[in-house]
């Protein structure tokens, strides 16, 4: 498919149009977020009780559905948020971001954020799920050792059992994949163990949550904890396990798009996202966990540290995530994927 990227006149046009509002009308702001609305709600509220003025308008979606809404011919959205951190630096690699210039972007911590473009406003441990009664049949994985053995040794058990990501269906299942590559050394033979088991593969972690609440799938690999968390509150049966010899950390990038209809509301919105007030809802009433170290709560980068350690990998938010979208890199990556993933030894 060929894409055709808004020339730069349209964009000027289009934020002169959004700036010559009426004074003291309504200002609407057009999110594009692969965030799940039920997560993400209680930051959602606080931002319209701190801007009445706006009208925001949330649409979430798919990581993959969300990069097309960047480049599509289609109105620009204001803001664009996603967990697919390769494509979000991509797209802002290619001039589709407007630069920040506002004290909360001058601040933000240099890890997590790129030319006060692209920000980092979450800190997300990826995580595996099983259900509570998979215990009285085997012992539950606690590392990626664990999973790779039970896969193996219980492998007529687990056949139709195990779920994850796929990586040609989703761009985060794609990036963990290509992290872990990095991190487990055993990390093929851990791809062929799924495939032999006959992993079912979804493109999000809700369909994999959904069916180990069913009974469906006994135990999940590669799961956004954030949602797991969410999850396991109100499903029981449903047990989170940070991976004990190393979690991936990944963070939802966010961008006021450069053709942004109504810029100044979305660099509001992605101050807020930034701001001691907005992280502070972030640890407190979401599980996607606060970046800032000055932030308090359950659910904060510095309290998952003491509890894990030296063993979380957060993804880094640099130029080294545009490897992953080089489409003869991907190719060979997505090809030796579904090599290994139907071998049969």
């Amino acid at each position: 498919m060929i894409r055709r990227c808004r020339s730069p006149l349209a964009g000027l046009l289009i934020a002169l149009l959004g700036l010559a509002a009426p004074a003291g009308a309504a200002t609407p702001l057009v999110v594009e977020a692969a965030l799940d609305r039920e997560v993400v709600t209680p930051l959602l509220d606080a931002f319209r009780t701190a801007h009445p003025d706006i009208v925001l308008e949330f649409r979430d979606r798919s990581t993959l559905e969300v990069d097309e809404r960047v480049v599509d011919d289609g109105p620009a959205p204001d803001v664009v948020i996603s967990s697919a951190m390769p494509w979000q630096m991509a797209r802002v690699n290619e001039g589709h971001a407007r630069r920040l210039d506002s004290a909360e972007a001058r601040q933000w911590p240099e890890w997590a954020k790129w030319r006060d473009e692209v920000f980092g406003f979450t800190f997300e441990p990826i995580v595996m799920a099983y259900r509570l009664d998979l215990s009285r049949r085997m012992l539950p994985p606690q590392t990626h050792a664990d999973l790779h053995t039970l896969l193996t040794t219980e492998r007529e058990a687990l056949a139709g059992k195990v779920t994850t990501y796929s990586p040609l269906g989703s761009g985060v299942g794609y990036t963990l994949f290509q992290q872990d590559a990095r991190y487990t050394p055993r990390f093929w033979d851990l791809v062929a163990g799924m495939g032999r088991v006959d992993a079912h593969l979804e493109n999000n972690t809700r369909a994999m949550l959904k069916g180990i609440s069913d009974g469906r799938y006994w135990l999940g690999y590669n799961l956004l904890g954030s949602y797991a968390m969410v999850w396991a509150q109100e499903h029981p049966e449903v047990i989170v396990q940070v991976p004990q010899d190393y979690a991936l950390v990944l963070m939802r990038m966010a961008f006021v798009h450069r053709d942004a209809p109504h810029p100044a509301a979305a660099e509001a919105f992605v101050d807020f996202l930034l701001s001691h007030a907005g992280q502070r809802v972030l640890a407190g009433e979401t599980p996607l966990f606060s970046v800032r170290p000055d932030v308090i709560g359950p659910y904060t980068a510095a309290r998952l540290r003491d509890q894990v350690g030296e063993r979380l990998y957060p993804i880094p938010l640099n130029a080294s995530l545009l490897a992953f979208v080089d489409p003869q890199r991907r190719e060979a990556f997505l090809a030796r994927w579904r090599r290994e993933f139907r071998r049969d030894d």
